[in-house]
């Protein structure tokens, strides 16, 4: 079996990341790669811009953080496919780099791919809300909340707009990861300015969601 991690367009994320995916969503891309066996995709990897300003801002004086924010592979690959993918991933990105990703707990997931591959973990994401209106929830809380930019009153204007359709609901918290990428100095350097205590990796069973979508593969040309 042969395999190989090379950097894709965005649009060969698209039915992965709508159709295989659980988020449904596709979020920010600033980077794809791609995990192609025997010549044919066989799973996807994005990193973008992370949603939270004052993190992004806690890094960017010095070293640029972005978020590995999808990974999704088919079903039967050998049993260290997925780590083999993330390791070649944060090999092709360009150093030094600052990664964070999280494992959303409300799916019953821990983050084992993190942890397997020797990331940090901080811990459980900060208690927030998500803007919510009856029969649009497959839009993305910050999706909401754009509706609302330039006024005055957010809040009060998606009320007026939306009445008892517009409602908050609590976001499921998530595990937190970082990773740092660099020669032994930098990566000094990243650690002591992280802002958070390093925890013990979180255990549990993991809850496995539908990915039985076969997406359309692309196959190497050579």
């Amino acid at each position: 079996m042969d395999r190989e991690v090379k950097s894709i367009d965005n649009f060969q994320c698209k039915d992965w990341l709508l159709n295989k995916h659980y988020a449904k969503r596709i979020p920010s891309i600033s980077f794809a790669f791609g995990l192609f066996v025997d010549g044919a995709l066989n799973g996807v990897c994005t990193f973008g811009t992370p949603s939270s300003y004052p993190l992004r801002s806690l890094w960017n004086n010095k070293y640029k953080l972005i978020e590995l924010n999808r990974l999704v592979v088919n079903d039967g690959l050998p049993k260290n496919s997925l780590s083999f993918f993330v390791s070649r991933c944060l090999k092709l990105l360009k150093k030094p780099i600052v990664i964070i990703s999280y494992a959303d707990t409300s799916k019953n997931h821990h983050g084992y791919i993190y942890q397997a591959t020797n990331w940090i973990y901080t811990g459980l994401s900060a208690k927030r809300t998500d803007w919510k209106i009856r029969g649009l929830e497959h839009l993305h809380g910050a999706t909401i909340a754009d509706m609302s930019r330039g006024h005055k009153n957010r809040v009060q204007y998606m009320r007026d707009k939306y009445g008892s359709d517009f409602y908050l609901e609590d976001r499921p918290r998530k595990h937190r990861y970082f990773t740092f990428i660099g020669n032994k100095r930098d990566k000094k350097v990243m650690l002591k300015m992280l802002p958070y205590d390093i925890k013990p990796y979180p255990k549990g069973d993991n809850k496995r969601y539908d990915a039985s979508y076969n997406p359309q593969t692309q196959i190497t040309m050579f």
